[in-house]
């Protein structure tokens, strides 16, 4: 699985900076009351439902839980924030602060839930980069191995790009961008594997299409070089020499001190003697 740098908690940075002045605000008893309430249960999320508190201590509780790495818990009482006190503004700060700490517990379903909640309720808030980013890490730590479902990973490439279309010059931007790459050569090897099984049980032609793909729209990836020199192979085989050589010439022109052209020069003037693969 990929792994990403996770964003930093927007509670302790960036916009979010303001949010640790507001301590001095709620007394230490409450908060402390109101914790230890929510600890002595197991089932965290549902105990939070019957605290009732003021809000300022509902939310210095849950963020003083997510400074401890109690990322669950912080998550539940980020949430009471929301469903105790609605209109209050902390409200619009608990929602993206919920979607932070389900990120930090590995709830991703959850966190991009929230996150998008936050989205439709206050599409237009200076935080909304954010959020949006947070989409983005959630279906980005859920890559899996390219022998699996790529779902999440067209999902992460969906929400890198949305980030990037949408804030352009923000530092998430700049972090999607080199995610983005990594995305697509992930997605290249996926169709790389898929290709080399197709190989093996002798289907050429679905071979054929899979290298292809990685050509035509991951040809920045590590993998071009080897999905051209299996272009040639499977269109000598499939009885288009013309097309091999054209494959082996671009690949000879691209990586000409790779491998794979050293293997596709081989090839073609064993298979193709009348053909150019230079």
């Amino acid at each position: 699985m990929l792994t990403g740098t996770a964003p930093a908690s927007p509670a302790v940075s960036g916009p979010f900076h303001r949010f640790i002045r507001l301590a001095a605000l709620a007394s230490a008893a409450g908060v402390l009351a109101l914790t230890a309430g929510c600890a002595g249960h197991g089932n965290k999320a549902k105990d939070t439902a019957y605290v009732a508190h003021d809000v300022e201590s509902l939310y210095l509780a849950a963020k003083a839980r997510l400074d401890e790495g109690d990322s669950k818990t912080a998550a539940a009482l980020f949430d009471e924030v929301e469903r105790q006190h609605p209109y209050s503004p902390w409200a619009r700060r608990a929602q993206l602060m919920s979607a932070f700490a389900y990120y930090k517990a590995a709830d991703y379903t959850k966190s991009v839930e929230a996150a998008q909640r936050f989205l439709t309720i206050h599409p237009g808030n200076k935080d909304a980069a954010y959020a949006y980013y947070l989409v983005a890490e959630c279906y980005y730590e859920q890559i899996s191995d390219v022998t699996r479902d790529q779902k999440d990973t067209l999902q992460a490439l969906s929400a890198l790009n949305d980030v990037i279309r949408r804030y352009p010059d923000t530092r998430y931007a700049e972090d999607a961008r080199l995610k983005i790459d990594l995305v697509s050569d992930h997605l290249a090897g996926k169709e790389m594997d898929v290709g080399r099984f197709y190989e093996r049980e002798g289907r050429w032609l679905s071979a054929e299409l899979r290298f292809r793909n990685v050509v035509e729209k991951y040809q920045t990836t590590t993998h071009t070089p080897e999905a051209l020199y299996r272009l040639v192979e499977t269109n000598l085989v499939l009885g288009i020499p013309s097309e091999a050589e054209k494959n082996a010439a671009v690949l000879g022109s691209n990586y000409p001190g790779s491998e794979w052209y050293s293997k596709a020069f081989r090839l073609m003037k064993k298979d193709a003697p009348g053909a150019r693969a230079e």
